[in-house]
């Protein structure tokens, strides 16, 4: 008997625990860039840094926002409308200060932004720190100002979420830039207008354990949506788009950020659909749809004689269609530094005009570039299974630095031609290339 009442209390916990355990295993945190560990062993002669699968589990955003989160009871719901947005267009600058400010005094709050309301917005900082997690929820549209002179006090930003820890932005919603009359105002639009910056619509600036998804961008003054001096961040189910002639309309921008996933998105702009600059470091890209555009590019690094650094960057699976570039690594003359350990995996081109680019002589200004010798090292790249088609001869162009070239280039697996089937050229100066499997076009 006494066996018994001590059997029957155990066998009551354990089925109630064993529903939650098989919970847990079924669902386990994602693990960002654990496959990001550098080549497989028939290419281990280059020599990848191994991205620690520890580091990264002891992120607290592998927690943040999981199923094991505050109950609905203890969230504090804050909607716009509450603190005076009408929703019908009109300005709701106030309202939102207003709201982000009790949302961010709040523990465990979700700001709402609601369905079917359309909200006008002049720039905006959301500031940080909050008191704990917070939660932005768009389900309506957020459309910017199209005043200029609304910009007067900051012409490089619209929206700015700036130092705050485990952030969630997601919805479904819509953000439009209004970019049009910014557009018309450029410099590479109208020669005669002398070069000026335009604002980035949404910027996460000093930000850490983010995600950010289910969210439509659209027609940014200048670029979609930048990440500055983040750590630990997902971006997933993006769609941003833009006119293909929208000048600088980069999708995503990552600037000095370290541990990031960028992953299921639709990008269409004017401008690289994923630009990735100087500071960026474990830097993870999979399934992205890229075009109209200029690819995906890491750079431009190393502009007015800097000291530039990536590494750790993995592009593994995009289909990129009708851009200007593909796979692009782009470099000024005179700059210092590394791009190193840098794959290139999986992606299908459809009529790219240059599908595999690395351009140690990018010059992007009214007049020419002067010829000098320092240069950002590239180093330690992989292209493999990459296919499709291009639309101009040279598929592969490798131009590189004549005092620091190329090192440990290795192609695997690649077959790109022209349309219609025929054969498409590569040129190499100044790389030192490995070929692996059947690869087409190769370096002469």
């Amino acid at each position: 008997m006494s066996l018994q009442r001590r059997f029957v209390p155990c066998l009551i916990v354990f089925l109630l625990c064993f529903p939650c355990y098989f919970s847990l295993q079924a669902s386990p945190p994602y693990d960002y860039l654990g496959e990001a560990s550098g080549y497989d062993s028939q290419a281990n002669h280059l020599h990848f840094s191994t991205i620690q699968t520890r580091e990264i589990e002891n992120w607290p955003w592998r927690k943040f926002g999981s199923k094991t989160g505050k109950s609905l009871a203890s969230v504090k719901m804050v909607n716009v409308n509450y603190y005076g947005a009408k929703g019908d267009g009109s300005d709701a600058t106030e309202a939102f200060k207003k709201a982000w400010k009790a949302a961010c005094s709040s523990p465990g709050s979700v700001l709402v932004v609601p369905k079917n309301k359309n909200y006008l917005l002049k720039p905006i900082t959301f500031q940080g720190p909050c008191k704990s997690s917070i939660t932005v929820q768009i389900y309506g549209t957020v459309q910017a100002s199209t005043d200029r002179s609304a910009y007067s006090n900051d012409m490089t930003h619209w929206l700015i979420f700036e130092n705050v820890q485990n952030l969630a932005v997601q919805g479904g919603g819509t953000l439009n830039g209004n970019g049009k009359t910014w557009w018309e105002n450029s410099c590479k639009v109208n020669y005669d207008l002398p070069c000026k910056g335009a604002p980035t619509a949404l910027t996460f600036y000093n930000c850490k354990n983010l995600a950010m998804k289910n969210l439509k961008i659209q027609n940014a003054q200048q670029m979609h949506v930048s990440f500055e001096k983040c750590v630990g961040v997902q971006a997933s189910g993006l769609t941003i788009t833009a006119p293909g002639n929208s000048p600088n309309t980069d999708g995503i921008h990552v600037s000095y950020t370290k541990i990031i996933h960028i992953s299921s998105s639709v990008i269409g702009t004017g401008d690289d659909c994923i630009s990735i600059v100087s500071g960026s470091q474990k830097v993870q890209v999979n399934g992205i749809t890229c075009g109209p555009g200029h690819g995906i590019s890491i750079g431009s690094l190393g502009s007015g004689d800097s000291e530039a650094h990536v590494s750790d960057v993995t592009v593994n699976g995009a289909t990129l269609s009708g851009t200007t570039n593909g796979v692009r690594i782009k470099t000024w003359q005179g700059g210092s530094g590394s791009a190193s350990n840098i794959k290139f995996q999986n992606i299908v081109m459809h009529n790219v005009e240059n599908p595999i680019i690395i351009d140690q002589k990018y010059c992007d200004q009214g007049k020419p570039c002067k010829s000098q010798s320092s240069a950002v090292q590239v180093q330690n790249v992989l292209y493999q299974n990459i296919k499709g088609t291009s639309s101009s001869k040279e598929a592969i162009s490798l131009d590189c630095s004549a005092k620091f070239p190329c090192q440990g280039i290795l192609l695997r697996d690649i077959d790109i031609k022209v349309g219609g089937g025929k054969a498409a050229k590569a040129v190499c100066s100044n790389a030192r290339v490995t070929v692996m499997g059947d690869v087409s076009p190769n370096c002469a």
